[in-house]
C-alpha cells in the first residue's frame, strides 16, 4: 500500500532539481562539482538539495579527499516503484467498481 512510503521521499522527488540529480546519480556517483556543472544550479543551492535527498534517505555520501561523491540509494527507488506498481494495479482492478451516490 502506497500509505507506507516515506512521505519526504515523495516530496524530495517533487521538486525538478533533486529530480533531475536523481537522474544523474541513475547513471554513475558523482561529486558535488559534477553535479553543479551539470544541473548549472549554484553549489549552495546544490548543497540544500543534496541535504534534502541524505535526508529523505534517497542518496548517501561518499567522501574522497577534498570532494564529496553521491550515490543513488537504488533500495529506495525500487521499494517506491513497488509501492506505486501496487497502487497501479488496485487501480486498473478498482475501475469498475462505483460507489453509488446516497
Amino acid at each position: 500500500m502506497l500509505t507506507s512510503v516515506d512521505p519526504d521521499v515523495i516530496r524530495a522527488l517533487g521538486d525538478p532539481l533533486r529530480l533531475r540529480i536523481v537522474t544523474l546519480l541513475a547513471r554513475e556517483t558523482l561529486c558535488t562539482t559534477h553535479l553543479v556543472e551539470e544541473t548549472g544550479a549554484r553549489q549552495t543551492n546544490l548543497s540544500n538539495h543534496m541535504k534534502v535527498l541524505r535526508e529523505a534517505g534517497l542518496v548517501e555520501t561518499e567522501p574522497c579527499g577534498r570532494f564529496t561523491y553521491y550515490k543513488l540509494k537504488a533500495d529506495v527507488l525500487a521499494g517506491l516503484s513497488e509501492r506505486f506498481a501496487e497502487l497501479a494495479e488496485s487501480a486498473r482492478t478498482a475501475a469498475e467498481n462505483k460507489r453509488a451516490c446516497p
